[in-house]
């Protein structure tokens, strides 16, 4: 489906707003920082670009497709991710293999095709200096793997990272259990002062795949600042049917949902639009059980103009989390003692045109435009530029962050957005209502906000009361989402936050 999320959808769960900063970007937009008006304490005094993010991975790459197919998939956009490790971590039936193989063989034909990207869009690391990123966990699960001695490269590597000067954070993406993680985290706080040890957490953000070993439990239990992202759980208890990261396509397995479009992750469309291009291609297995669920953890951190990696409750490809404390559920392992980020809903109308309100929509949601989008970049590991499409260009004619009051009128403006193919675009704002301050209510009709000429490259709205319960102040998150008409059509966004003073 084309996003079909016409001005929005409402949410319940609360927003985390004091104290942050608001950072957005759009895809090859200016590096400059975006002028915008003061707002109030609770929201931030600026936007600015996004810089590239740095990233790690710790997978339990092995005999279940599913970590083969998002390490291919995560090739085709390393030019907009500073790769720093690629750790495989343990795997197999009894979790006492290691298979670094895997990751090398998926570099390896990376490498056949990079050359090729790079034609496309620049800043593709050559296959060299990847593999010189991957190691090893300990072939051991749980916390038996973490303790004195129990040091690895993968763990090594991990510490190095962290400890590299660069003022970006590190991401760690965990498609397995976490006990490397663990151990880094152990070594470190053994072996340096408490603020050394600060210091490291500080720098540390943490996506995990749900909770593989428990190892997950321990480290939030024992680093109570660590940024940690997570649907808490195990299998074996159910966890991952209730887990957000299952959106990406597990409608008829765990997550047993619907409302998303599931042509768009079957093994036929795979095998079209993926497997068939090329060598990459030819290392992306057929899937057992869904597609790629470990993609999630990395997906917001694309430089597309929707997402804010410090901010996942803005929502994004790799779906939307709230900070709170969860109680506990009968699949968790043990309560948790601090607050993460975790599930939380978004209500979206399907592809069926039928409304539905889970955490899985805040990642199904967008799979028409992740799909596509990987569909083109597997194009542009084997065709010249002339043969492929590239994503559209938006552009905003005005502050990304603007102050009202109640009874103007806000105009909106794309005008000045291109594609780099000369292909026409189609243009929709709508109102991502979770994110914001201002409660807004369907009020049964879908319809979250009144934007005059939603599908225009200028558009408006008015600020009234006449659908927000309770009335009042606070932020709306409007989204502009430009598509090209190219093949596969390539989405793009931009992100504008109104702040309603009284």
């Amino acid at each position: 489906m084309k996003i079909r999320v016409k001005n929005n959808k409402t949410g319940t769960a609360l927003s985390i707003k004091t104290g942050i900063y608001l950072t957005l970007c759009g895809m090859l937009c200016s590096p400059a920082v975006v002028a915008a008006e003061n707002l109030s304490d609770q929201t931030a005094p600026s936007i600015s670009t996004q810089a590239k993010q740095r990233l790690f991975v710790l997978t339990d790459i092995g005999d279940d497709p599913d970590d083969q197919m998002s390490m291919v998939r995560l090739m085709t956009y390393a030019n907009q991710l500073d790769i720093e490790g690629l750790v495989a971590t343990s795997t197999g039936r009894n979790k006492d293999q290691i298979e670094p193989k895997r990751i090398i063989d998926i570099v390896k034909k990376y490498g056949q095709v990079r050359d090729n990207l790079e034609l496309h869009e620049p800043g593709y690391p050559t296959a060299e200096s990847l593999l010189g990123n991957i190691a090893e966990g300990l072939p051991i699960h749980n916390m038996a793997a973490v303790g004195e001695g129990k040091d690895s490269s993968g763990s090594e590597l991990l510490i190095k990272a962290v400890d590299r000067q660069d003022d970006r954070p590190l991401w760690v993406a965990v498609w397995g259990g976490p006990n490397v993680l663990a151990q880094a985290l152990w070594k470190v706080s053994n072996t340096r002062t408490p603020e050394q040890l600060a210091q490291f957490v500080s720098k540390l953000r943490i996506y995990a795949i749900s909770d593989q070993d428990n190892s997950g439990l321990w480290i939030r239990k024992t680093f109570p600042s660590l940024f940690y992202i997570v649907s808490p759980g195990q299998n074996a208890g159910g966890g991952f049917h209730h887990a957000t990261w299952i959106g990406i396509g597990g409608d008829y397995f765990h997550g047993r949902f619907a409302g998303a479009d599931y042509q768009l992750v079957t093994n036929e469309w795979l095998d079209k639009n993926i497997r068939s291009k090329g060598p990459l291609g030819a290392e992306y297995p057929r899937w057992k059980f869904m597609m790629e669920g470990d993609t999630p953890s990395w997906m917001n951190l694309i430089n597309n103009g929707l997402s804010d990696p410090e901010h996942p409750n803005w929502g994004g490809w790799g779906g939307r989390y709230e900070l709170y404390t969860p109680h506990k559920e009968r699949w968790f392992i043990a309560e948790e003692t601090r607050p993460i980020w975790t599930n939380t809903q978004d209500e979206v109308l399907g592809a069926d045109n039928r409304w539905y309100t889970s955490n899985h929509a805040t990642i199904w949601r967008w799979r028409s435009a992740y799909q596509n989008d990987f569909a083109a970049r597997m194009d542009w590991t084997v065709k010249p530029y002339n043969e492929a499409n590239h994503p559209p260009v938006p552009n905003l004619n005005h502050p990304a962050i603007m102050t009202v009051k109640k009874g103007e009128r806000v105009n909106l403006s794309a005008v000045g957005s291109s594609d780099p193919d000369g292909d026409a675009l189609s243009y929709e704002w709508f109102a991502y209502a979770e994110p914001g301050t201002r409660v807004l209510s369907n009020a049964a009709t879908g319809v979250m906000l009144d934007i005059k000429n939603a599908d225009q490259s200028e558009a408006w709205f008015d600020v009234t009361d006449s659908r927000v319960m309770p009335p009042g102040t606070g932020t709306m998150h409007i989204i502009l989402a430009v598509t090209d008409h190219g093949t596969p059509p390539l989405t793009r966004y931009k992100r504008v936050i109104v702040n309603v003073e009284e």
